[in-house]
């Protein structure tokens, strides 16, 4: 089972997230920076990104080995590895 924990901090137009995630061969941290624009994109009528990085981290975790996700990042830049995300994420 797969375990993720997500604290946002607001700074400047956006947060920076501290994403912990463990799994049954280990743990490992992250950071992720969000945008206001992003998250208004990304997740209309959210007040906050926890919700929006939690889903994401999910949606990686189903493609990818918790290993492999990058340990410091902003948001968009999963599009880029993943083309579907942004409209996965939203639905």
């Amino acid at each position: 089972m797969t375990t993720i924990e997500v604290a946002c901090d607001r700074v400047g137009d956006g947060w920076t997230c501290r994403v912990a995630v463990a799994d049954e061969t280990g743990s490992g941290e992250h950071r992720v920076g969000v945008r206001t624009i992003d998250l208004e994109r990304l997740a209309p009528g959210a007040l906050a990104p926890e919700d929006l990085v939690r889903r994401s981290f999910e949606f990686l975790l189903e493609r990818e080995p918790r290993s492999a996700i990058l340990r410091t990042f902003e948001l968009p830049v999963i599009g880029r590895y993943f083309p579907g995300f942004e409209r996965a994420i939203r639905d």
